[in-house]
């Protein structure tokens, strides 16, 4: 009889065994049904910023292709000479004014904005008058030929000196200088084939002097004109480097002549 009743508890304890798994399930259901509800409920537009979130980090960040002028433009850049690297142009310069026998008209020298080279009127025009002398198209020739050579901005520069002029064609110095200033610039962009977007003019009339305006030999040094090579800095802040990317316009303040003036002044 022992042993029979000892059988008889094991097969009622075997038979309950069933209620765990019936638990199970139904906590399962029930943790299944939480999790249903929960996502019925979830801000579509909550929802949909996490989606993005995930997609951009699996993803990676998006590489904008770059264009060829952007690269163009870059390549510029890093080629622009620096102030300290203008000293191989300028050596170029004096041996073209060497082989011309323009030592006294023809001088150079390295500012902060850049090389500056400066050439006397004598050079270029006769007194009052804005027509190029043939010897200074031979002049520009032999400087063009440097000056093409590197992708830095060039201002041409009118100057003259504190005595007025007050003809028809130019009422002052002003416009002397400014004509100046343009037939260089013109004759090195047509003749020449210089791009014109890399070069400006300016006349500064006597205002921006050398020499002191006290005798005859100090006025002469001030009626010149100057080629400016701009370095690496001043020529980035120039308008072709200037471009609004909203707009697409230049930012332009300055009163420089346009390299790109439609009537050539006279006497090219």
């Amino acid at each position: 009889m022992f042993i029979r009743r000892k059988k008889d508890y094991e097969d009622n304890e075997n038979l309950d065994r069933w209620l765990l798994t019936y638990a199970d399930l139904i906590t399962l259901l029930l943790a299944f049904f939480i999790v249903m509800y929960s996502i019925s409920q979830v801000d579509s537009k909550k929802f949909g910023k996490v989606t993005s979130a995930l997609t951009s980090v699996f993803k990676g960040p998006e590489l904008k292709p770059t264009s060829a002028k952007d690269l163009s433009s870059e390549l510029i850049v890093n080629k622009l000479l620096k102030n300290g690297n203008l000293g191989v142009l300028e050596e170029q310069i004096r041996k073209i004014s060497v082989q011309l026998d323009l030592r006294t008209q023809l001088n150079t020298e390295i500012q902060t904005r850049g090389l500056v080279i400066h050439i006397s009127e004598s050079a270029f025009f006769d007194m009052g008058k804005a027509e190029l002398k043939p010897e200074a198209r031979t002049i520009l020739d032999l400087i063009s030929v440097q000056l093409l050579k590197i992708p830095n901005h060039i201002r041409v520069e009118g100057h003259t000196d504190n005595i007025p002029i007050n003809t028809e064609r130019f009422p002052s110095n002003w416009e002397l200088s400014a004509s100046r200033a343009a037939v260089c610039l013109r004759y090195l962009i047509d003749k020449l084939d210089f791009p014109p977007e890399r070069i400006s003019a300016v006349g500064y009339a006597e205002y921006r002097p050398i020499a002191a305006n006290d005798t005859p030999e100090n006025r002469a040094k001030n009626r010149r004109v100057d080629i400016v090579v701009l370095d690496r800095e001043e020529s980035l802040l120039e308008p072709e480097n200037l471009i609004d990317e909203n707009a697409g316009s230049v930012k332009d303040s300055s009163t420089e002549l346009s390299a790109k003036a439609k009537q050539p002044p006279a006497g090219i």
